[in-house]
């Protein structure tokens, strides 16, 4: 659970892998990054259009390796953070950083939870690559996108208390 504790000296700063984020997660982190004042960061490998009227939000743009977006929000993210990644991996990586870390659907990913679910992402990665057809996520609606606030909003109130 995202506490805060340990938290560098300074701002907060709330990270978005923004490679795969849907608009309304974007958006939904542009408005509290303008209505808290926190830094905000898009880390994607392709040119981001950052929100007009927004000096809070910033997009970095990586070299376009595979995992350069993950890379560079697992090394410069810092405990009192909160990062926005589907990435499973990255996520693992982020937690046990004690980064706070949650999906755009909604999920919060812990210490607790994190192994099992990145366990079942390999297993699922194993069986697609022998040929078996798991099928994808179903698309982002109204419903993930109510779910994403709420634990998002949570969030942010839990690691601003903490400072």
């Amino acid at each position: 659970m995202c506490d805060g504790q340990g938290e560098r000296e300074g701002t907060m700063r709330i990270w978005v892998d923004a490679d795969a984020a849907p608009r309304d997660v974007k958006d939904i982190v542009a408005r509290a990054a303008l209505r808290l004042e926190l830094p905000t960061l898009y880390v994607a490998n392709q040119r981001l259009q950052t929100p007009a009227n927004n000096r809070f939000v910033s997009a970095v743009m990586v070299d376009g390796e595979p995992d350069a977006a993950d890379d560079h929000i697992a090394e410069q993210a810092e405990p009192g953070d909160l990062a926005i990644t589907a990435d499973i991996p990255l996520a693992s990586r982020l937690v046990e950083k004690g980064v706070c870390t949650i999906d755009p659907r909604g999920i919060e990913y812990t210490a607790a939870d994190i192994g099992e679910r990145l366990s079942v992402r390999d297993f699922m990665d194993q069986l697609r690559s022998s040929g078996v057809e798991t099928g994808g996520p179903s698309a982002y609606g109204p419903k993930n996108k109510r779910a994403f606030a709420g634990v998002f909003d949570r969030a942010l109130t839990r690691l601003l208390k903490a400072r």
